[in-house]
């Protein structure tokens, strides 16, 4: 498959025009006997003959002038309701003007193919939804698997070439759990870094807007046209690079594909001359008392939710509405103590990392479980902890992350992710690319 990077560089270079990118996008998002509508809530008809006439003039409008992206249903686009993969906001009004990154990703010319589908809410990292179908995990897709979530649609769209890239939202995950299980790659930045207005909020102070591809530099260049400043990707050498891998509570419950692949993965990394040293990282086990009840997630999305969940709670999704209803004990003092042990607990990571260059860490513990296997509500809410286990300590700590394939071609997806602090996302990027070109992953 043609990666969002190759698309481009080929509209630059005159070997292809963006009417065919966004053609086979729009013909597989429509297609009858495909996915298209368990991933979109909306699906459009985009074009891409004005950017083909602007790339001929070499007027294009950016570097992504007519490709095919997808946004998740969590943006505003003036004129409809956003929905947020839930029934209960079908009639709302409709939105006065666009999200930012809707804004930004048509000045730039990109051709939007539609609207998402997610978990209700973006509350879980499952990719379930009731309301409006889950779509399936291209891997072995007779098995019925999960997607991962929220960003469900996002991540089944790129998969299954119904766009080059997606934008979607990550508030414990929600953007690289998807992008691991499907086996693409997935940026979570620096929450500052994109601009949130007009995004529907699942809990404000941990949100933040990520995207979904193919492979790293894919990521950089969506991630470069939706941020207010881009990042300096560079080329970076492993034979420097110093990763440490926290031996609390992230090395726990690894199915055994997860773990080959994990080890498999270290292996390579040695051998391409990165230094990777184990770090106790004790500070990890806290996190368990801080979301005892529910913790900041819970807190603001019941500010969010509770007139309509006290006055439609049939309407939910009862998984979702259980999340949601574990914030509504919490009172304004509990959300105090909790923002002044998530500031503590971020200075005692950071004073803890040192000068480790990255976290490296597995995404997430599992394979995609199938959808069946989840029916039963503990069992429900059990995988949904393990899969935001790992990835939700970056939101925790206001960092950056991306998840990036580390299994062997024709095997279940499994995610490797390295991780940084508060406003390290260039750095972080271009460990990234070395890292990916190390594992080779794309080319096997």
């Amino acid at each position: 498959m043609t990666t969002l990077w190759q698309a481009s560089q080929q509209l630059q270079s005159g070997d292809a025009t963006p009417d065919a990118f966004t053609e086979a996008a729009l013909q597989a998002a429509h297609d009858p006997e495909q996915q298209g509508a368990l991933v979109f809530t909306q699906r459009y008809t985009a074009s891409g003959s004005p950017a083909k006439a602007r790339w001929q003039a070499k007027q294009a409008l950016s570097a992504i002038d007519g490709l095919p992206i997808s946004i998740k249903d969590l943006f505003d686009v003036k004129g409809e309701a956003t929905t947020a993969g839930s029934r209960l906001l079908a009639d709302a009004p409709v939105a006065a003007a666009n999200a930012s990154v809707v804004d930004k990703l048509l000045h730039a010319g990109a051709a939007i193919v539609g609207k998402t589908n997610m978990t209700e809410f973006a509350f879980s990292g499952l990719g379930i939804n009731p309301h409006y179908g889950t779509p399936v995990n291209p891997w072995q897709r007779d098995q019925q698997r999960i997607p991962g979530g929220s960003s469900s649609g996002a991540a089944v769209a790129v998969a299954e070439g119904m766009c080059l890239g997606a934008v979607g939202t990550d508030t414990g995950g929600s953007v690289r759990i998807p992008a691991a299980l499907c086996g693409l790659t997935g940026f979570k930045p620096t929450a500052k870094r994109i601009n949130q207005t007009g995004t529907l909020p699942l809990s404000t102070s941990l949100d933040s807007i990520g995207v979904i591809a193919d492979d790293v530099r894919s990521c950089w260049l969506l991630d470069s046209i939706i941020a207010d400043q881009p990042l300096a990707l560079q080329s970076l050498d492993l034979h420097d690079a110093r990763f440490a891998v926290p031996q609390t509570r992230v090395l726990e419950g690894l199915d055994q594909h997860v773990a080959q692949a994990w080890q498999r993965a270290i292996t390579i990394l040695r051998q391409a001359g990165a230094t990777i040293i184990d770090i106790a990282l004790p500070e990890l086990d806290a996190l368990n008392a801080m979301n005892a009840r529910g913790g900041i997630t819970a807190y603001e999305a019941w500010q969010w939710h509770k007139n309509t969940a006290q006055a439609q709670p049939d309407a939910y999704d009862p998984h979702v509405l259980a999340r949601v209803q574990r914030g509504s004990p919490l009172t304004e003092q509990d959300a105090a103590e909790l923002y002044q042990q998530r500031s503590a607990w971020q200075k005692r990571i950071n004073a803890a990392l040192g000068d480790v260059n990255a976290l490296i860490m597995p995404t997430v513990p599992l394979i995609a479980p199938t959808i069946a296997s989840l029916n039963d509500a503990q069992r429900y809410m059990e995988v949904n902890a393990l899969m935001l286990r790992n990835p939700s300590i970056i939101n925790m700590l206001d960092g950056c992350a991306l998840s990036l394939p580390c299994h062997q071609p024709g095997s279940a997806p499994v995610g490797l992710s390295l991780a940084s602090i508060h406003g390290d996302d260039a750095r972080l990027i271009s460990w990234a690319l070395a890292v990916e070109t190390a594992l080779n992953w794309r080319s096997r």
